[in-house]
């Protein structure tokens, strides 16, 4: 069977993902969840540092770590799923490239790009993504969460709320 056929009862062969996944938050685990759902093969391109670097991010961890961290959670969480983790140098990477990917698993701020990725598709003489959008997980003060606001202390990686200066006294102090 081709890699992008139907396989094991999903609703798609192969999907397609992406993210920095600098901190693995409630947010990330949600679009991993439901792009394993959704596909029988998932390829998460994970951007690199050059890439991160010019739009602006400053992310804690190197694109090492960040690949090790990823794959460390996916094996745990997803045993014996057929996944692949591929350098994103810019927004596209292997939506665009692999024929056989058949949808994009993304956020509604990912998600906006699917038009543009399906015109680049079409001149490559590949069928357009279909998309699976996932909401962002909110945070206790329900703004979404975010490696950003993980990074300035604003929240755990479960969206709990800590304060600028670390996590809150506990109850009673």
């Amino acid at each position: 069977m081709k890699l992008g056929d139907r396989a094991g009862g999903f609703r798609f062969g192969t999907v397609a993902t992406g993210g920095t996944f600098d901190h693995i938050h409630a947010g990330h685990k949600r679009l991993l969840e439901r792009s394993f759902e959704a596909g029988g093969r998932v390829i998460i391109g994970l951007t690199s540092d050059e890439f991160v670097s010019r739009v602006g991010k400053k992310p804690d961890f190197d694109y090492a770590t960040r690949e090790r961290k990823l794959r460390e959670y996916i094996e745990k969480t997803f045993p014996g799923r057929e996944y692949r983790i591929a350098k994103l140098y810019d927004y596209f990477g292997p939506g665009i490239a692999d024929g056989d990917v058949q949808a994009l698993v993304a956020s509604p701020e990912t998600a906006s790009r699917l038009g543009l990725a399906n015109r680049l598709r079409r001149e490559k003489g590949f069928p357009p993504l279909e998309l699976v959008t996932v909401e962002w997980v909110q945070a206790a003060d329900g703004k979404p969460i975010s490696s950003t606001r993980i990074r300035k202390g604003e929240v755990d990686e479960e969206g709990r709320m800590l304060g600028r200066d670390g996590p809150p006294d506990p109850p009673g102090k």
